[in-house]
């Protein structure tokens, strides 16, 4: 019996959500781990989308219980916010459903507006972050400033600590960025009310993940974002302020690396960024187009558009290093059907000389010009497809392809945004054992 991590391996977006969703009904726990509600994990059941943030999307499972990791930076506006959705749709959210992890630290109003404050005065040079926080809030956690879940059931503590932080950052905002300052009263008072509606949901999460291990239970690990957002080994400084590698588990979550089984990597059938930063297979032409349009790359959190090209296994390679990959899944494959040809990048041509690895200098990252290899499109429906048998032989294909230049097995295959278009090979939480090899 394994305990399973899902991780993106591109820069986010790779339909994680989905894949989490389908896993959840075999697992007791759904634990989220890092990252914060830049994040958003899009869901359709039954004809009906919900797009999740901060709460794990095996919450939409009646009988599961799903936990926010000490890892993640909360919104507590965007987490009430997200509660009063769900509930609204007819999911139960109680404190037997939903654990916030007692560590995880708060992002506050200030946080937003240095967020923003910051991205303005970089004009050109912006790196296209979301504006919600995310980094600041980080930055204080690292520099031990920061405000965390336990605070809010102290009011005490929480005002020294908001009227400490509200100090040096109006400073910032007023002295350096020229920006409009906060007031005190209103952030307390406002983050009163919210701690009463919190408070039920607090938990040391630690401990709940390490009970559930005791007794057999099946652990998903959950991640936002993409293993090339990281913010040490991914395209930095275009990159997220936390972890989104598997090791991060282990941290964000407070367990041991003994816990971690299956490493899962979500890779899209072709590659999409948002916001800026070095993209080597980028489409600028039609084809580009064709598929943000058909795949609509839509930002599940900020609404803009992704761009997108085809898929880098160099890029691939590299995240099954940092995370450790036990299985690969391959999702929005479906979005391919109709093109005349399809490529994959196999490797950096830098210079006239083949690398097979991604060069942290993005001056010398800006050089690499993608090596391809073409296979012919398809032009069959493939979303009604059962099972590996029941896809064209090209589409079989460039899945092999995928398979044997990364060297990670296949485990499960996307071919459409609902539940049961999904093709599976193998059951993580049974892994080694293998379901139906791939043809």
């Amino acid at each position: 019996m394994s305990n399973v991590v899902v991780v993106g391996t591109q820069w986010g977006d790779e339909g994680k959500g989905k894949v989490v969703d389908i896993l959840a009904s075999r697992a007791d726990l759904i634990v989220r781990f890092q990252g914060g509600n830049n994040a958003g994990h899009t869901l359709v059941v039954n004809g009906e989308q919900t797009i999740c943030h901060l709460i794990p999307s095996g919450i939409l499972h009646k009988d599961k219980k799903c936990l926010i990791g000490n890892g993640v930076v909360v919104d507590p506006e965007v987490l009430l916010e997200e509660i009063r959705i769900l509930t609204g749709k007819g999911i139960s959210i109680t404190a037997k459903r939903l654990s916030l992890s007692e560590k995880a630290h708060l992002i506050m109003p200030y946080h937003k507006a240095l967020d923003l404050a910051r991205e303005a005065a970089k004009g050109k040079e912006k790196i296209g972050t979301t504006g919600r926080g995310i980094g600041p809030c980080y930055e204080d956690k690292v520099g031990r400033r920061g405000i965390r879940a336990i605070d809010l059931l102290d009011p005490k503590v929480l005002e020294e600590k908001i009227r400490s932080n509200l100090e040096e950052k109006n400073f910032l905002l007023s002295k350096f960025f020229g920006a409009d300052i906060l007031e005190f009263q209103p952030i307390y008072d406002n983050y009163l009310v919210m701690a009463d509606k919190i408070s039920p949901f607090i938990s040391n999460v630690s401990l709940e993940i390490d009970e559930a291990v005791r007794k057999g239970g099946k652990i998903l690990f959950e991640g936002a974002q993409g293993t090339h957002l990281d913010i040490d080994h991914g395209t930095y400084p275009f990159v997220t302020s936390s972890n989104p590698v598997s090791g991060a588990v282990c941290a964000g979550a407070g367990v041991g690396p003994d816990k971690l089984h299956h490493i899962m990597g979500i890779v899209k059938a072709y590659t999409t960024r948002v916001g800026a930063g070095p993209f080597p297979t980028e489409l600028l032409d039609e084809t580009g187009v064709y598929l943000q349009e058909k795949g609509a790359e839509f930002g599940a959190t900020t609404g803009r558009r992704r761009r997108c090209g085809w898929l880098d296994l160099v890029m691939l390679r590299d995240s099954i290093r940092y995370n450790g990959l036990t299985s690969i899944c391959v999702t929005k494959l479906d979005v391919l059907t109709g093109l005349d040809k399809i490529r994959i990048c196999v490797a950096y041509n830098l210079n006239g000389k083949s690398i097979d690895h991604m060069p942290a200098d993005l001056k010398t990252l800006a050089q690499c010009e993608p090596i391809f290899e073409e296979f012919p499109g398809w032009k069959e429906e493939i979303s009604y497809a059962g099972n590996m048998d029941q896809l064209p032989r090209k589409t079989r294909d460039y899945l092999e392809r995928i398979e044997e230049v990364s060297d990670v097995p296949l485990s499960i295959v996307s071919v459409g945004p609902r539940r049961e278009q999904t093709i599976e090979m193998m059951d993580p939480f049974l892994a080694p054992c293998v379901l139906r090899p791939a043809s």
